[in-house]
Parts: C-alpha cells; sequence; structure tokens
C-alpha cells in the first residue's frame, strides 16, 4: 500500500498527525486514544498498514 494512500485514510477516519520524528510520523485517534507510528517510506508493506488500521481502531477494509 502506498503511505499516501494510508494517511489519507487515517485521516478520513478521524486520526490526526500527532508529531513527526526521525523516520516516522505519529498518528492519533482522538475517539480511542490510540497513537500509532506511521514510517515514511514510500511503499508500506499491507501486513504492517493492516496492524496499523487495526490499533487505531480504523476497519481494516482499506476501500472504505
Amino acid at each position: 500500500m502506498k503511505r499516501r494512500e494510508l494517511v489519507r485514510l487515517l485521516e478520513r477516519e478521524g486520526c490526526r498527525l500527532l508529531r513527526s520524528g526521525g523516520g516516522h510520523d505519529i498518528y492519533y485517534n482522538p475517539i480511542t486514544g490510540q497513537r500509532q507510528p506511521v514510517p515514511r517510506h514510500a511503499e508500506i508493506d499491507e501486513h504492517l498498514a493492516r496492524h496499523i488500521r487495526k490499533y487505531l481502531g480504523i476497519g481494516t477494509d482499506p476501500a472504505k
């Protein structure tokens, strides 16, 4: 999955960029109170993208 697609999905579901780190951006879901790092790679492994969505409390279906 492209990083851009994942970030758009997270933001559409209400997640916000909390801060930027060295190689990751930290996204925060205000509804669940969870934080999760998102790597700054152009391509993110599908398994990792699914884990990020699940941890932040967002449905695992990317075509939502």
